[in-house]
């Protein structure tokens, strides 16, 4: 299966939007190589300002020292939950996305040894937890929020897995991690059958730029 992984996301081609002047992010989406591999996430710190209580995969704003985005994500794994960068072997980049908050996100995946001894920064979190990849595989999904921004209605996975709540823009990450790394039939822009649960319109910080429509909104973290 990871072998798979790895060869399509060689292939892969990923929406860049780099002509786009705002801040920059990226994350880490670990897959743990287990005998059935597991997705690493994280739940942001109740005491947070922005996000508390938000499942999330290791990530933040680029730093000026970061050489590039994968180091960005790399360095904060390390600072997040303790992840050494030479225990990740890297497979690729995702399509970037822009958050509510204008970030835009560059999202990277990379296998991981499974067991590692990974600690949570409790300044930033107070869980560190696996999925196995097959839940997402197997679309066992609790419902769909349908998210339109800019006019175009996303789809958007959420689900509910040991108290725990994956949606928004990770969830949109997952989507195209699905469709891409393992060619599952997903998409952020197709109605799925089942429960949906709309949410009020939203305008992108792209629609303010000239460059606007040069590129399909993907952006939400509520």
């Amino acid at each position: 299966m990871l072998e798979n992984l790895r060869q399509k996301l060689q292939l892969l081609s990923p929406k860049r939007l780099d002509q786009f002047k705002m801040l920059e992010a990226a994350v880490l989406i670990p897959v743990v190589d287990r005998a059935s591999p597991t997705l690493l996430f994280t739940r942001r710190a109740n005491h947070l300002s922005t996000h508390s209580g938000q499942v999330a995969f290791p990530g933040g704003k680029r730093e000026p020292e970061d050489r590039d985005l994968y180091a960005t994500a790399l360095r904060e794994a390390q600072e997040e939950i303790g992840l050494d960068p030479t225990q990740v072997e890297p497979l690729g980049r995702l399509s970037d996305v822009i958050s509510l908050h204008g970030l835009r996100v560059t999202p990277w995946v990379g296998i991981i040894p499974p067991d590692l001894p990974l600690v949570a920064d409790p300044g930033e979190l107070d869980a560190i937890f696996e999925v196995p990849l097959s839940h997402f595989l197997e679309d066992r999904r609790t419902h769909t929020d349908v998210i339109t921004v800019d006019g175009v209605a996303h789809y958007v996975p959420s689900y509910h897995v040991d108290g725990h709540v994956i949606w928004g823009l990770s969830a949109m990450m997952l989507v195209e991690l699905l469709a891409e790394g393992f060619g599952m039939s997903i998409d952020l822009f197709q109605q799925p059958s089942g429960t949906l649960q709309h949410y009020p319109e939203r305008k992108s910080r792209l629609s303010q730029q000239p460059e606007a429509h040069q590129a399909i909104p993907k952006s939400i973290r509520k």
